[in-house]
């Protein structure tokens, strides 16, 4: 069956609040409606084209009469706000539990295990973004040799090296010490790797970070699909947030750098799924509060979009979603509790509304039936809704 799937998630990009935002502490997060009013309205019109105003009122972006493809919106059902979780979700997998996060820092008894098993000891265990972590504990770290230990609002145990004082294969053995450590109840979302270089005031971080995540705990959409025989590629970070379980590779330098591997996929790629991830809306926006920065990743997106439409064949699915929000209006800096939007292209997509559905996991399932393979997971595919 000649048939391709692209799911291409616009991490962090929610559409308002789910139907359990208050729980999380989110009330009044909304990403892209919140951006739109912060900057006047958005200008999108490829994405408007596609649907993207008929999902939700958004200052800005027409509802037009006949879009290009099919419009709905996910409510998230696992526990958590997390890209791992929300990508999880999407493959079929619910969560009855968040990751373990830590707002205090790590207990000393994880910490003094951790340099038990390196060989080296611990500064920082502090909650902070990465710039700020290498200012604070750069100098001491060079001079001791010492892990830089921190975490941040999300389930992540990130370790921080001068690239000239730890090798960068220590620091990765030293990742993968800590991911066999981080067991339940400590077992944390990722373990992140980053390194860093510079002097005291001009520290940098590298290309050379990595993720190393934990399993899913049940069979995903990804596993399937391998059963099965069908060839699976990524592009940005999702292969780490399935700890390379069925998916290899797919790195990016930012966002410019992942459309333009999504579209070499379009091109010339084999048929099977492409599982793709754009992250500078979370990463280098969202968490930043930085709005004027993240309108213009919606911009740059929205201008690359007519060259991935043009790019489909005949039995292409282009799906454009999210794994949760990150309103960058809000005081917060950590990931929002959000329903995410859901946009479907193709040359055989009936241009109909699918509704809000009540789980990501409905996505995945569409997928598998689009691509013959019987895996649904958690959820109810809408393919013959999509489909004419």
């Amino acid at each position: 069956m000649a048939r391709r799937a692209i799911i291409l998630v616009l991490d962090g990009c929610g559409i308002g609040e789910a139907h359990d935002t208050a729980a999380y502490g989110d009330s009044g997060s909304d990403t892209l409606g919140n951006v739109a009013r912060a900057v006047g309205g958005l200008d999108l019109p490829h994405l408007a084209a596609a649907g993207l105003g008929r999902i939700a009122a958004l200052e800005g972006v027409a509802a037009v009469a006949s879009p290009l493809g099919a419009w709905g919106a996910m409510q998230p059902r696992s526990a958590g706000k997390d890209s791992t979780t929300g990508h999880w979700e999407i493959a079929g997998v619910h969560l009855a539990r968040p990751f373990p996060t830590y707002p205090q820092g790590f207990p000393a008894e994880l910490l003094a295990e951790f340099t038990r098993r390196t060989g080296r000891g611990v500064i920082g265990n502090a909650v902070g973004s990465g710039t700020d972590i290498m200012a604070r504990y750069g100098e001491a770290h060079q001079r001791s040799g010492d892990w830089i230990v921190y975490t941040s609002a999300d389930s992540v145990f990130q370790i921080a090296a001068h690239e000239g004082r730890i090798p960068l294969e220590e620091l990765y053995r030293g990742c993968e010490e800590a991911r066999a450590m981080l067991v339940a109840p400590h077992d944390c979302s990722r373990v992140i790797a980053r390194p860093f270089v510079g002097t005291p005031g001009a520290y940098v971080r590298t290309g050379n970070r990595r993720d190393y995540s934990i399993q899913p705990p049940a069979e995903t959409l990804l596993d399937a699909l391998q059963v099965a025989g069908v060839p699976r590629s990524g592009v940005g970070k999702v292969d780490d947030l399935f700890a390379r379980r069925g998916l290899e590779g797919g790195h990016t330098k930012d966002n410019a750098d992942g459309i333009a591997r999504i579209l070499d996929w379009l091109v010339a790629g084999p048929d099977g799924l492409l599982f793709a991830n754009l992250v500078d809306f979370d990463q280098l926006f969202g968490h930043r509060n930085d709005v004027p920065g993240f309108y213009g990743a919606l911009r740059q997106f929205d201008a690359a979009l007519p060259a991935l439409i043009a790019a489909l064949r005949e039995d292409d699915l282009l799906f454009i979603t999210a794994d949760h929000g990150n309103d960058p209006t809000t005081r917060s800096s950590d990931h929002a509790r959000e329903r995410v939007p859901l946009l479907v292209l193709g040359r055989r997509v009936r241009p109909v509304s699918l509704g809000e559905r009540p789980t990501f996991s409905d996505l995945g399932a569409t997928v598998a039936e689009w691509l013959g393979i019987a895996f649904r997971g958690r959820g109810t595919s809408f393919l013959p809704a999509l489909v004419g």
